[in-house]
Order: structure tokens, then sequence, then C-alpha cells
């Protein structure tokens, strides 16, 4: 053991009567004064004020297992390695194993207990550990392969055992049993997840759950900081999202050509067909996306002058194309990150450690890596669990200093607005829960799209036919801004007027300062559209009186006042909620619910009122 922890540092009264003082020469003593080098604005100390927080409790309740949730970018390893540091300290543990999902974050993770003077070992693989460190770093994988190698360590000294994005425990029956074998015997565990929910029921290991109202067990954390809290304390960035549709056309494999437009209600599988034939190198969507961020990005660099920008792509293919694509948009050579090996993650770090515009990669960059630059993304995958989302849209909310933006552009797919309209709530992992009636029927496509991928994923970058079908080609138009679970803006071109005023918007700005900017973008925008002849149309391709003159918003409200209308109709008279819909549309006029005007849902919440009297 190192100075650090020696015994003359150890108190004499039990730990609990020492947890303040503890506490203290944890948080003040053993912490670089660079450490963790950015608090919210307004708290003392060197811990942000969740972090302070979370240790507090912790020392009162002295448990053997500990979960903390904290959004993306609240500075979980920060508090973790203070809490390693304390639990050292006082003896209360001799050794330390930190489990982590990534080969890339084993390092990232030794570098940081560094910094406090805990020396973790990231390239530990078996037998005995060199008495000049305080414990290893490993990954889930490993653990897998060897849990009793793991076991014995733990039951050999008392140790503290840290699980980084624990929900990673769940990700297959073996990891979870392997990660119970090995770290069962620690005398203590701590949980880290930023993301505690999974859209499985694979009970993960060491996680408390607790059967709510509904009978349904639920994870439960014992320390939750979640992105409302974190942006209220100016800890992350809040994010803007800008999303786009267009005109998508593919072949199927029978030789059908079919078109659809992005954001349309459609079938899940003709969903998934039109995401991925925008997100196709040969379409036009990618490329005008590509070169929105870029503009989004030169603007943000004007208050952020090293802000860099990260595309995420599906797979190697697609990557190189839009390193390409980068490149000659911008005249500058995108990072280029393939995959989990250490090139890739020197790559990340010298990214990082850059004022270089973009880097491009696949999925590896998607949870935990630190590079707090990163201001500008583009959500070009067509992964689609919550998980992932919320994972993928933290590497861009990390704030270094007051007023910093993100901006994440994404394809107008419904489940992704879902995502972004559902930022600051909490999720928990619910096990026993029923499935819905649509949930399975595409369970074998995603899992055969799963292998294309990981098989895409390889040195090579080759692992055949990914989709069942061909893109044809495709367009982009600028769909809408979605911020604070609000929506903005109306459909525009590509290098028009009013795309260009919402990717000017400045990238230091208060959370309320962005509200009130994007209100008057909004305003203007339909001041102009109803002022402008049909032949100068921006919004899409309608007559001057056809276009919209409300915002995606009221829309929404219009749409949930129908059909709660029509759920209140159900119950009156038992027709099936479709059967409504249908009498209201033959006797009303129009498209699908979804696809209504303003006007036209009105006369439909009109026509329901009416028979209700």
């Amino acid at each position: 053991m190192s100075p650090l922890f020696s015994d003359a540092a150890r108190p004499h009264a039990p730990a609990q009567a020492q947890a303040r003082p503890a506490v203290a020469a944890a948080g003040q003593h053993h912490l670089s004064p660079a450490f963790p080098g950015r608090a919210p604005w307004g708290t003392a100390g060197k811990l942000r004020a969740w972090q302070q927080g979370a240790l507090d409790r912790y020392i009162e309740k002295q448990p053997r297992d500990f979960m903390a949730v904290a959004t993306p970018g609240a500075g979980k390893t920060t508090f973790a390695l203070t809490l390693a540091s304390y639990l050292l300290h006082n003896h209360l543990v001799q050794q330390v194993t930190v489990v982590a999902p990534t080969e890339h974050l084993k390092k990232q993770w030794a570098e940081a207990a560094a910094r406090i003077g805990i020396r973790l070992d990231p390239a530990y693989s078996s037998g005995p550990l060199s008495k000049d460190y305080h414990g290893i770093v490993v990954t889930y994988a490993g653990v897998g392969v060897n849990p009793m190698l793991h076991r014995n360590r733990t039951e050999a000294r008392k140790t503290l055992v840290i699980m980084d994005e624990i929900h990673h425990a769940g990700d297959s029956k073996s990891w979870g049993e392997a990660c119970f074998e090995a770290f069962e015997p620690a005398a203590r565990r701590l949980a880290l997840t930023g993301t505690p929910f999974r859209s499985d029921t694979n009970p993960i290991p060491f996680v408390q759950y607790e059967a709510d109202t509904d009978g349904l067990r639920k994870s439960v954390a014992d320390y939750t900081y979640g992105y409302g809290h974190a942006l209220a304390d100016h800890v992350v960035r809040p994010v803007i999202f800008l999303s786009y549709s267009g005109n998508m056309r593919w072949r199927t494999k029978s030789g059908d050509e079919l078109e659809a437009r992005l954001g349309e209600p459609m079938t899940k599988d003709l969903i998934a067909q039109a995401w991925r034939t925008a997100l196709a190198p040969q379409g036009e969507w990618i490329p005008n996306v590509l070169r929105a961020a870029d503009k989004r990005l030169t603007e943000v660099r004007k208050a952020i002058p090293d802000a860099g920008g990260l595309v995420i792509a599906t797979d190697q293919n697609a990557a190189r194309a839009y390193a390409k694509m980068i490149r000659e948009i911008t005249g500058h050579k995108a990072t280029l990150v393939l995959s989990d090996e250490s090139e890739a993650s020197q790559r990340i770090s010298d990214f990082s450690a850059s004022e270089d515009r973009w880097m491009v990669a696949v999925r590896m960059v998607s949870e935990g890596v630190d590079v707090p630059r990163l201001a500008v993304g583009v959500y070009a995958t067509s992964i689609s669990t919550p998980l992932f989302f919320a994972q993928a849209v933290g590497r861009f909310v990390r704030a270094r200093k007051r007023g910093e933006t993100a901006s994440v552009f994404l394809p107008s797919v419904p489940m992704l607005l879902g995502f972004a309209n559902e930022m600051e709530l909490q999720r928990d992992h619910v096990l026993d829960r029923p499935k819905k009636e649509s949930e399975g029927l595409f369970d074998e496509e995603d899992r055969l799209l799963a292998e294309a991928e990981r098989a895409n994923d390889g040195p090579d970058g080759a692992g055949g036919d990914e989709f069942s079908y061909e893109a044809i080609g495709s367009d982009a138009v600028f769909d809408r801004v979605l911020y604070n679970a609000m929506e903005f803006g109306m459909q525009a071109h590509p290098g028009s007027e009013e795309e260009e005023e919402y990717l000017g918007i400045p990238g230091l700005l208060e959370p309320d300062q962005v509200h009130l900017l994007l209100q008057k973008r909004q305003s203007r925008q339909i001041q102009r559209s109803k002022s402008k002849p049909a032949e100068e149309a921006d919004l899409l391709e309608l007559p001057a009186e056809q276009r919209p003159v409300v915002t995606h918003q009221e829309l929404r409200d219009l749409r949930k006042e129908l059909n709660g209308l029509v759920a209140a109709w159900h119950h009156r008279t038992n027709q099936p909620h479709g059967t409504i819909h249908n009498e209201l549309r033959r006797q009303c006029g129009g498209p699908l619910t979804a696809q209504a005007t303003a006007n036209q849902l009105k006369a439909r919440i009109a026509m329901v009122r009416q028979w209700a009297n």
C-alpha cells in the first residue's frame, strides 16, 4: 500500500463515528486540486453537491451494496474513486476491482484513479498482482471468461468492487452469472449507471428490486441524480435536437420499388427500411444532414473554440463513407474510430486532446468515453433502444463552463423523437414486464440485424448483405427542433433561410434563453410562411393557404385531445377505437390522425363532442 493509506492515518474510533472527518480527508487531502475539476456553480468544496450527498448517504449507512444512478456527464467516476479513497484510507477494504464495459474504459478508469493516488492495473489478465497496485480494471467480458480467477482474488482480500454501467451485467445470462460468482464474496460493491433501464427482463446481479403497486419488480437506486437535476445545477448542457425528414426510395429483394416519407405513419418494418435508406451513403439525406451539422458546429465554435462533433455510425462501411463526406464538405480529415482496439482507444484520446472538428465512430463512443469538448452529434445509426440512445446523447452533455449547449441531429423517426422528448424522465429496470401485443413480432428481424451489425464491425468491415433491400435514393428536409420536451419550427428545405436560423442559434446560452430564442425563431418562420407566395414555399411544396400555421406542440395537443375523447366514447359505447376513428374520417374527411391538419383534428373533436351531446 502507498503512504496515502498508511496505518498512521487510520482513525481509532469506529468508522461511522468518524464519518464526516473521513469524508473530509478523502475529499480534501487525497484528491488533486484539479479533481474533479468541474463543480456546479455555487457549490462549495471539491465535490459536486450530488457527489457529496451520495458520499454522505453511503458513510451513514455503510452498506455492502450501493447503487448510484447519475446522468451521463454528472461525474460518476469522481464519486466512485472518492468513495474508494475513503474505504482504502479507513482500511474498510484492502483492494479495488473496477469492472468496465469496454477496453477503452479500462484505460480511462486507470488514468482517473492514478490522479488521486489509486493505482489500478488495466492490463491484468491472471496471476498475482504487483504490490505497486491497489487493484485492477477488467471488462464484463473478461469476468465472463474466468469468473473463478476473480472470485479467488475477491476472497483473498477485503475487496471493493466498482461495477461501471452495471446494466451490462445483464447483457447475457452468462455475464450476469459470472459477475455473481466472481463478486459475491466482496466486502463492498458499488454499482454505477447512467441508464438503469433495459429493454429486456434479465435480472442484473447485486441490484435491488422492489414490487410496485402493479406487482412489477423495479430496480431501486440508493442515490439518484437525473438529467433534470444536473441541468438545473448547470452540471450538464441542455440538448437541442434537430430532426430531418425527407423522401426515401428503396428496392426490395423481390424487385419492388417502395417510396415513403421519413416521419410519416408506417408499419415497423417500413419505418426501419426508410430509416436505413436515409442513412445509406449513396443518398442525399446523410450528406445534407452532415453539411447542416458542420454549419452548426461552426456556429458553436464561435463560443466554444475547441468544440468537436461526433457521427455515430451503424457499421464500418458507413463510417468510412461518412468520414469521406466530411472531408469533402469541410476540407478537413475526420478521425475514424472503427473498433474497440488499442489503436482506436488512442485515436479517441488524441481527438479529445486536439481541436479537430469531427470524429466518426461505430458504437464504441456511445458509452462512458469522456470527450468533454464534443458539442455537436449526428445520430446516424439504426440502433433503436432507449438505453443506447441515452448513452449516445450522454457523449454531448458534459459541461465545462456555464452556458454551453449541445446539438444532436437525428432522423425524424417516431421512436427517436419519443426518446428525445423524454430526456428528463427517470427510468428503472422493470422485471415481470408484460409484453404488449406489438412486442416480439420483430424479434427475429432485430436479431438478424444485430448479427449483421456485429459481422460488419469486423476487422475488414465485411459482413455480407446487411439489409434485405437496396437503397435507391433519398433527400433531406429540415423537420423540427426538439428542446425540453417541446417542439419548435416547421419543415424547410436544406439551405433555406428558415433552416439557417435554427442552425445559427448561439452555442453559449442559458437553458431559458434557448427556449425563448426557439420561440422567436418559430414565430418568425410562421410569419414568413404566411407572407410567401406558393411558388416560393419553403415548407414542402404546399400552397400558402394549406401550409401549417400551428406548431408541432399544438398539433400534438390536438391529437391528444382527440384520442382522449375517442377513448371516452369507446367506454360509453364499447365500440373499438379504430372503428370510431374510421367513422370520424368518413364524416369529416381527411387522412389518418397522425397526418391530419389542425383544422381536420378540430373538426373531429367537434364531431365527438356533438355525439356526446
